[in-house]
């Protein structure tokens, strides 16, 4: 006959002594004790946690103890959920040995698998807007990407706005006196025009420069000047 009192003091014991600074007593009619499994640190040092809290049945371990999940850390209410599961495949799979070393080094395999989870989550999240932020870059720069569709959009808000603005100048054309001004309305528009002829004639005219050397050999000539019959063009001619 099993002595299953005897195989459960033997088994406490022996997780008291592994687990000296995460075992706690709660009580012992029923025995009953938790046991808080942390897993390995992830990213930035940042660990999840969950405290098991075992009760012995009357013939543990021909029949699974009895847990639950006492408190947690970091954990997501589907990896609770996990964990419970996997909690019941390991007491099925050990019925008739004592288990609790068993189930609590599950529970902390499963605890690093979920650090190395959020881990790749973050890594992946961190990547994304990466990403996100490149190609918001690219197409800042790039500019719009030309399509048959944005182009054809394009071409009807321009063609619709060159319709009204020509629209808004016939009306403005249209409104009296609003008509182009003849010549003589310009003229008597603008006071300055009836000065500018006169004002051109002595801007010219002063600024008109006499070479004299020209007419230094003036005096040499023998110019018959009381002869009514002289002309200058014939000087040339005698040359001939």
């Amino acid at each position: 006959m099993t002595d299953y009192g005897e195989e459960q003091r033997n088994e406490l014991e022996a997780i008291e002594s592994i687990y000296p600074d995460s075992f706690t007593l709660l009580s012992e009619k029923p025995t009953s004790f938790t046991i808080t499994v942390t897993s390995d640190a992830g990213g930035n040092e940042e660990t999840v946690e969950v405290t098991l809290k075992f009760t012995y049945v009357e013939k543990y371990p021909d029949e699974p103890p009895l847990w639950e999940i006492f408190s947690q850390e970091n954990l997501e209410d589907s990896d609770t959920e996990d964990i419970l599961t996997l909690l019941k495949q390991q007491a099925e799979e050990n019925l008739g040995m004592v288990m609790i070393f068993t189930l609590v080094t599950a529970v902390q395999e499963k605890l690093n698998e979920i650090i190395d989870q959020l881990k790749n989550r973050r890594e992946e999240e961190k990547l994304r807007k990466e990403t996100e932020a490149e190609e918001a870059e690219k197409r800042a720069f790039q500019g719009t990407v030309v399509t048959i569709e944005n182009f054809l959009s394009w071409k009807a808000r321009f063609e619709q706005e060159m319709i009204e603005l020509k629209k808004k100048r016939q009306k403005e054309e249209e409104q009296p006196g609003k008509g182009k001004l003849t010549g003589k309305q310009l003229f008597e528009t603008d006071h300055n025009l009836d000065t500018s002829d006169i004002q051109f004639l002595e801007d010219v005219g002063n600024s008109v420069e006499v070479d004299e050397s020209l007419f230094q050999d003036m005096d040499d000539l023998d110019l018959e000047e009381d002869d009514p019959d002289f002309n200058p063009l014939d000087l040339g001619s005698d040359e001939d």
